[in-house]
């Protein structure tokens, strides 16, 4: 016999339930407060409109097809180009929800215990393009917990805006990684000045360093010494904010088969931009080397922490794979913010779900299994 249950709509309702208690207090009156329902009577209210926008945003549907659920849904009847100018509205309201969302730190969730309790975030930027002809292009700046995975910060930007750690917020003790785009004296002093520390890819010309001597760092000679698979590490001097502040430079030389890997890449890289490339480029790519302000590690336990950065290169690629965040299905500036704020949105509740793990409960699954109503049906 095959069981047939028959409490799917409860199961749904029961599922969207769960979805709103994870919604910071405030989301329904900030709906009107913001002008997402001020010039439309289409929906009953706040939960309809986030119902409807959340069919277009997490599956990726057109306008007609998400006009067409929701009156199926009995959400609402609306056009598509109705739901359109809804859409357009809606994007301070979802940059609200989303803002407040991440600073709601989930019940149970144990902050992270690297370094003594220190908090460890990982920092990166992403351009996201507009379809076809690009006249306006967005960047999302992202802030990911790397002991919790939690988004804490998420900006969105004109591309123009640059990657810098000075979009982001920091607290006394945070530790701040990031890829050598962000790494330049502004930046670190921002940190610095916070009581912060950073851990970053070297990028020696926008963050010129000295040695004790006040000469130029010159690291590749220092790079030289390292034997393949070895980590090394040395002492060094940037600009700071009021006077000479000391860093260490950590070192990895690669094996000769990720050497010729990273040259590869750069190569292909170059090729791209029709650019070539100088001999202490490509002698470069056979070393893995960050600069730091933490005092507390070892070379080789600064090069372990430092591969925690991947973390929020992953959640990029959640994004822009799962959420279809590639490419922007807007043109308008107004209606390719309100995508973005709303696919942020969609990111920070996967987040949250799978942090909680509730939804997703075999236990819960099973109670339901015993308790459902069901039909028998005969096998054909």
């Amino acid at each position: 016999m095959i069981q047939v249950k028959s409490n799917e709509p409860n199961k749904i309702i029961e599922d969207w339930q769960r979805l709103v208690e994870l919604l910071p207090q405030g989301w329904e009156a900030k709906a009107r407060e913001l002008g997402a329902l001020k010039f439309g009577r289409s929906f009953s209210g706040p939960e309809s409109l986030l119902r409807t926008l959340l069919i277009y945003l997490s599956d990726d549907c057109s306008m007609l097809e998400t006009a067409e659920r929701a009156r199926l849904g009995e959400l609402v009847k609306i056009s598509d180009v109705g739901l359109l100018k809804r859409i357009n509205k809606s994007g301070p309201w979802l940059r609200w929800i989303t803002e407040n969302l991440i600073q709601e730190k989930p019940p149970g969730v144990m902050q992270s215990g690297v370094l003594g309790g220190r908090r460890l975030f990982a920092v990166d930027g992403s351009v996201v393009s507009e379809p076809g002809a690009v006249t306006h292009t967005w960047r999302l700046h992202y802030k990911l917990d790397v002991g919790t995975l939690q988004c804490e910060e998420a900006q969105l930007t004109p591309v123009k805006t640059g990657e810098s750690l000075t979009l982001f917020s920091v607290q006394k003790n945070d530790i701040v990684m990031a890829d050598r785009g962000f790494a330049n004296r502004r930046g670190v002093n921002h940190v610095l000045d916070a009581g912060g520390d950073v851990l970053l890819r070297m990028n020696l010309k926008n963050l010129p360093l000295t040695n004790e001597s006040g000469e130029d760092f010159n690291q590749l000679v220092h790079l030289r010494s390292l034997k393949k698979g070895q980590v090394g590490q040395w002492s060094a001097v940037m600009e700071g904010t009021n006077g000479p502040v000391s860093v260490r430079v950590c070192a990895y030389r690669k094996t000769d088969e990720q050497r010729l890997k990273s040259e590869r890449k750069q190569r292909q890289a170059a090729q791209k931009k029709q650019k070539k490339l100088r001999p202490e480029t490509i002698e470069a790519a056979g070393y893995v080397v960050v600069v730091t302000t933490l005092k507390e590690l070892e070379a080789s336990a600064i090069m372990d922490l430092y591969r925690h950065r991947w973390q929020v290169e992953l959640a990029f690629k959640r994004m822009k794979s799962l959420l279809g965040m590639s490419r922007l299905r807007k043109k308008d500036p107004e209606g390719a913010k309100a995508w973005l704020q709303g696919k942020l949105l969609v990111a920070c509740l996967i987040e949250r779900l799978i942090v909680l793990g509730e939804h997703f409960s075999p236990l819960d699954d099973f109670e339901q299994d015993e308790t459902s109503e069901t039909t028998s049906m005969p096998m054909a």
